[in-house]
């Protein structure tokens, strides 16, 4: 058995929960609602008659789904490899769907997949300039040199 790759188990909750993003935004342009109307209605205007909240959930989930694959010509940037840039963003797309009825629960799955990016930049793992590959092992150990 392998240890756990962190920021690919990340990638993986950040691409189900773009997804699910994409999809709430899409159903959210047919039924607009609020999560918090229970509390409040002054949100209502954030969802009708403009659908505001519907269309940032939209490209915001689109942009992690190209953020995360990669699209080819984010492979390899400096954007892409970041994980520090990853935790900076990715609030804010788990308050976009905090807001909206249909996107409450991918606002979990974004917190558990910020918690593994954190996990991942605590024990020092990199991402990739190649997506979905592993970091090269050092050949030289301190054993080996004679």
């Amino acid at each position: 058995m392998g240890r756990l790759i962190k920021n690919h188990w990340a990638r993986l909750l950040m691409l189900s929960a773009a997804g699910w993003q994409v999809g709430a935004a899409i159903e959210g342009f047919f039924w607009p609602k609020v999560f918090w109307d229970f509390i409040t209605t002054s949100l209502d205007v954030a969802v009708k008659p403009i659908p505001v909240l519907q269309i940032l959930n939209l490209v915001f989930g689109l942009l992690v789904l190209a953020w995360e694959w990669p699209l080819k010509f984010i492979a390899g940037t400096p954007p892409h490899r970041s994980i520090v840039l990853r935790l900076l963003v990715y609030p804010l797309g788990a308050l976009l769907c905090a807001l909206m009825y249909q996107s409450g629960d991918v606002a979990i799955y974004y917190l558990i997949g910020m918690a593994a990016y954190f996990w991942a930049y605590s024990e020092g793992e990199v991402v990739c300039a190649t997506p979905w590959t592993l970091p090269k092992r050092n050949t030289s150990s301190p054993s080996q040199k004679v």
